[in-house]
């Protein structure tokens, strides 16, 4: 037994003396220098070729290192916010949604990027791809995908999409009536990120607003109401099913991917799962913008995920040349062909052979001209919550609307006073 505990003794000093000179031994024989990007599951795994090609490219300069954070967005932002609040990030590069921007800027936590753009890289965006980079006018993020909501439609079951509230009720009551389908549209009503996004795109469509340039929060409006009624309606006629308020963007695909609904409201990642051969639409399938009634615009909630250097990294510099790479023409065309994330550069939607190849293009380039950002306030995320409990509250405990809409709106000036904002 003493002489096994002495060779025990001896392997475990070996692995500590190993273990301590490692770093200088690594740092001795690897001068590059290295980027660390945190990234949802998503992006990690469809920028996985790019990342080596740059590696390879760039090797013993530059060595590009993606952390694959959770899959759930709110997952990501809380890694990414206990990192900052503890100090000392590891990370040179967030990849963040839109709605968070605000609130990591105003904390300090992001570096400005304006010196690193030029004009021409700026004219590059698409339209919709230029709004939610800045705050307080400094831009904070460069776009790598653009997102927005978009109307899914059956070909097989009618010749044009729903234009307006009236016509979607009254296509999808038609088409579940006579049997064709088991629901005539469905969409996000889980009470989460995704519910927000459906309720500013039917506000908005309604000649509403959810909070104005003026911080003037309108939630108790004669359109707010309008809205969230027009809604509900949608549950209680069968148009929607009452499994709706469980519906997040997978439910919504899922049940329009199986054939058994006319419409749905998703984002553009769902072109892509219904183009496989899995889906029983395959081929069926047309994309428009949402609905809004006659004499207003219709608007698609901007989604999308950027490229934001954060401003306890060391190597700033070095951070833009990969958020370059990532976001280069090449660089979106291969995640737009080969994964369905949509592109931010202008000259992709204008690509000819593109637009032969995908067509899909055309109807995103014009959702995107039409899209607007969810309030871009720090305290977003507690606004919204506000807003989805009384949402989920209505559609399924049959709060009254008035009511409901009422308390939304002033518990969002208390949320949007603490923070001065109110006004």
């Amino acid at each position: 037994m003493k002489i096994k505990n002495k060779y025990r003794l001896i392997f475990t000093l070996c692995i500590l003396t190993l273990s301590s000179v490692q770093p200088i031994y690594s740092s001795f024989i690897d001068n590059s220098t290295k980027i660390n990007i945190l990234m949802p599951a998503p992006f990690a795994d469809s920028t996985k070729d790019l990342i080596d090609q740059f590696n390879k490219e760039n090797k013993g300069d530059i060595n590009i290192k993606v952390i694959r954070g959770p899959r759930e967005t709110e997952s990501v932002s809380d890694l990414a916010i206990s990192s900052l609040l503890l100090g000392n990030s590891p990370f040179d590069i967030l990849m963040i949604d839109i709605t968070w921007l605000p609130k990591y800027a105003a904390a300090g936590w992001l570096a400005p990027m304006d010196r690193y753009i030029s004009k021409r890289d700026w004219d590059s965006l698409a339209v919709g791809a230029k709004l939610g980079n800045s705050y307080k006018q400094n831009l904070y993020r460069w776009p790598m995908t653009s997102d927005m909501g978009l109307l899914f439609w059956r070909k097989d079951l009618m010749e044009n999409p729903p234009t307006t509230p009236i016509e979607l009720i009254r296509i999808a009551k038609n088409l579940v009536e006579e049997g064709k389908v088991s629901y005539g549209y469905v969409w996000q009503g889980r009470q989460y990120e995704g519910l927000s996004c459906v309720f500013l795109e039917v506000i908005n469509g309604f000649g509403g607003e959810w909070i104005n340039e003026s911080s003037e929060v309108k939630l108790s409006s004669k359109e707010s109401i309008q809205a969230v009624s027009w809604l509900k309606n949608l549950i209680e006629t069968g148009i929607t099913p009452r499994a709706v308020t469980n519906f997040s963007e997978n439910e919504a695909l899922q049940a329009f991917k199986s054939g058994e609904a006319a419409l749905m409201r998703n984002w553009p990642y769902a072109w892509a799962e219904l183009q496989k051969e899995s889906s029983i639409v395959k081929g069926k399938i047309g994309v428009s913008t949402m609905v809004a009634v006659e004499g207003e615009q219709p608007t698609s909630t901007l989604g999308s995920w950027g490229l934001s250097i954060l401003s306890s990294s060391k190597n700033k510099e070095v951070a833009y040349e990969v958020i370059s790479y990532l976001t280069s023409l090449n660089s979106q065309k291969e995640l737009f062909v080969n994964y369905g994330y949509t592109p931010t550069n202008s000259q992709i939607f204008n690509d000819k052979k593109l637009r032969e190849a995908f067509p899909v293009l055309v109807e995103l380039q014009k959702a995107l001209e039409q899209t607007k950002p969810r309030p871009e306030i720090p305290l977003y995320a507690q606004v919204s919550d506000v807003l989805q409990r009384q949402l989920s509250e209505v559609f399924t405990n049959d709060k009254n609307i008035k009511e409901a809409m009422l308390k939304a709106e002033r518990n969002t000036n208390q949320i949007l006073l603490s923070a001065g904002e109110s006004k």
